[in-house]
């Protein structure tokens, strides 16, 4: 079933929300919230049957359930004083007010929203999920056959808005031919659950951890960027057994906070202000300046994709956090730890890392290989020349025997 309003679909049989075409993350609670109240679109819901309908009648406090109408007024762009499609009825309780249409099975859908998250197909690739030691649902995706590359989570990313990406489809397209790619959402981002009380360094290697677990691994090739560098780091250190091969591109040993400079820790406070004030507004001064901070050499569409992935794909207040523990990364002293053969490759003007620290995580790794790459973007866009010899590196790399 297909529920149809203003600019927003709802996709019952798969749990997904989309506006104006785009995919919106929502909670799997703020999900079954909004198609309750569409579902009792003809009278007001009071917040006690909201409990009992979400929440199954486990006790929560009424700041939580208005939390999560917030929230999902925010997924429909139905945020602010004029409460076009989810409106407030004083002391009473809430009322969807939209006009809906509904498309294929006309089943109820709350029945189809008490259904857990599944595994489906999306774009060609298998998404699916796993639960973490604490509980978090954990979003995961797989495509092609071969030898496994596995990349780990970085700021930010969805597993189903990339593959479509002009940003990175065509770099994950690339690096999976004759292969098999996994890709996954870190906690608080994504498809993966955003609601998470622990978003340190330690739980972000845990959820790779976790998703290699689901994958049934043994050996494998593991690709990092940027943050998702540290992270491919902390885990090659720990389990060397594991890592065929290790590639991290615009990584990082030291966050902002442990670089013990002036401009690194007013960089990072900037970075928080700016969070703070612009994340989630549309065409905000921030997402365009962030953007063509990670991208200066990005086309218009690129700039927009960019800007628009960073506002599905979390919450200001999770950015904050995500943001607050990268900048305490600290892995300089497992990068002597790391066995696995590696490939270490860097933007020589790149602003958000610069180029000394790929020099550095190389330099302290026995064997790397380090390649420094004539580009200006954080991320390798595919119109630009940088981009052949990044993915033909890293190709060639991954294809050598170990013999």
């Amino acid at each position: 079933m297909i529920l149809s309003f203003a600019d927003c679909e709802i996709d019952l049989d798969r749990r997904e929300l989309s506006c104006a075409k785009r995919p919106v993350h929502i909670e799997p609670q703020v999900f079954d919230l909004l198609v309750y109240l569409i579902a009792n679109r003809e009278r007001v819901v009071s917040k006690d049957e909201i409990l009992d309908a979400v929440w199954n009648g486990r006790i929560v406090s009424e700041a939580t359930v208005s939390s999560r109408i917030n929230s999902a007024r925010q997924a429909i762009n139905d945020s602010g004083q004029a409460q076009a499609l989810i409106r407030t009825i004083p002391r009473r309780g809430f009322r969807f007010v939209g006009a809906i249409e509904v498309r294929g099975d006309t089943a109820a859908p709350q029945e189809a929203a008490r259904s857990g998250p599944v595994d489906r197909i999306a774009g060609g690739q298998h998404v699916g999920f796993c639960i973490t030691e604490d509980r978090v649902r954990l979003a995961w995706a797989t495509i092609g056959g071969g030898e496994v590359l596995v990349k780990t989570a970085n700021w930010l990313n969805h597993v189903e808005y990339d593959w479509q990406s002009p940003v990175w489809a065509p770099t994950f397209a690339r690096l999976g031919a004759g292969r098999r790619l996994i890709r996954y959402d870190q906690r608080g981002t994504g498809l993966s659950d955003w609601e998470v009380e622990n978003l340190s360094f330690a739980a972000f290697v845990r959820d790779l951890e976790t998703v290699v677990a689901a994958a049934e691994l043994t050996r494998f090739a593991l690709f990092g960027i940027s943050q998702g560098a540290s992270v491919a780091i902390a885990f090659a250190a720990r389990h060397p057994e594991r890592v065929s091969k290790l590639v991290l591109h615009g990584g990082y040993a030291l966050g902002r906070n442990k670089r013990e400079t002036t401009v690194d820790r007013e960089q990072a406070a900037a970075y928080l202000t700016l969070i703070r004030h612009g994340w989630g507004y549309r065409n905000s001064a921030f997402m365009q300046a962030f953007s063509s901070l990670y991208l200066p050499g990005g086309t218009p569409e690129q700039i927009k994709w960019f800007s628009d992935l960073q506002r599905a794909t979390t919450s200001p207040e999770n950015a904050i956090r995500i943001r607050n523990t990268c900048d305490d990364i600290d892995v300089s002293d497992l990068l002597p730890k790391v066995q696995a053969p590696t490939l270490v490759t860097h933007s020589r003007y790149d602003s958000v890392v610069p180029f000394d620290h790929g020099r550095m995580i190389a330099s302290s790794i026995a064997g790397a290989r380090f390649v420094g790459l004539d580009s200006s973007n954080h991320v390798i866009l595919p119109q630009e020349p940088a981009w052949e010899r990044f993915t033909g590196e890293i190709g060639q790399f991954l294809a050598q025997s170990q013999g």
